[in-house]
């Protein structure tokens, strides 16, 4: 988190942190997203859900900059705390019965209303868990679409080699060593996962041994 502090993160239209567990992707997330006035479990600038209060505190030292003009609206979607969020929507208003529908599904109702359309920061932690390979591809698609629409900026932390192909993505790969810009064949979970398709065996002997 120093290096974030003292070098700062220039955010593109479509910026996207890949890395280990542990080395900060969310805790980075989840910082801009509180200093923008989003709430630490999702929702939007309008959302104040909180189930347990666990944030990181490192969003009282960011500074964002956006332009005067820029619009203020913004949604934060963290795989995390989704099922949470569900049940506050459910009971602030009328909503569709979330529970009753798979984790992919529920995540496609709620981007698929109006809380993400226009412009503004949209923020998504992993969102890639419970989607099929099929269903990332149609994110790869939104993701895409939101980041060239006029004043909007995406903001995205994922394990997935699908999610980080997004054309024109600023990558940044965060490791034990900081967070640097990379290419995504460069990415060191583009290259286990080739690896491991190319010959599970070799990884599957070790576990079994």
């Amino acid at each position: 988190m120093a290096q974030l502090l003292r070098d700062g993160l220039e955010l593109g239209d479509l910026t996207v942190l890949v890395g280990e567990n542990g080395t900060g992707k969310s805790t980075i997330i989840e910082a801009i997203a509180m200093a923008y006035g989003l709430g630490a479990e999702g929702g939007s600038v309008n959302g104040r859900d909180t189930t347990w209060v666990s944030g990181s505190p490192l969003h009282e030292s960011l500074h964002l900059v956006r332009g005067a003009a820029a619009s203020r609206w913004g949604y934060f979607l963290r795989a995390e705390t989704m099922h949470g969020m569900f049940t506050y929507l459910q009971s602030s208003g009328p909503e569709r019965n979330f529970h009753a529908l798979s984790h992919g599904e529920a995540f496609w109702d709620i981007l698929g209303t109006s809380r993400f359309d226009g412009d503004g920061l949209f923020v998504l932690d992993e969102p890639e868990a419970g989607l099929s390979f099929e269903a990332q591809l149609r994110l790869v698609a939104l993701l895409l679409d939101l980041a060239r629409r006029p004043g909007t900026q995406v903001l995205m932390a994922t394990h997935s080699p699908i999610l980080a192909s997004v054309p024109g993505a600023d990558l940044y790969e965060l490791s034990g060593s900081g967070m640097a810009r990379a290419r995504w064949e460069e990415l060191t979970m583009v290259d286990q996962h080739r690896r491991f398709l190319e010959a599970p065996e070799r990884y599957l002997r070790h576990l079994m041994e």
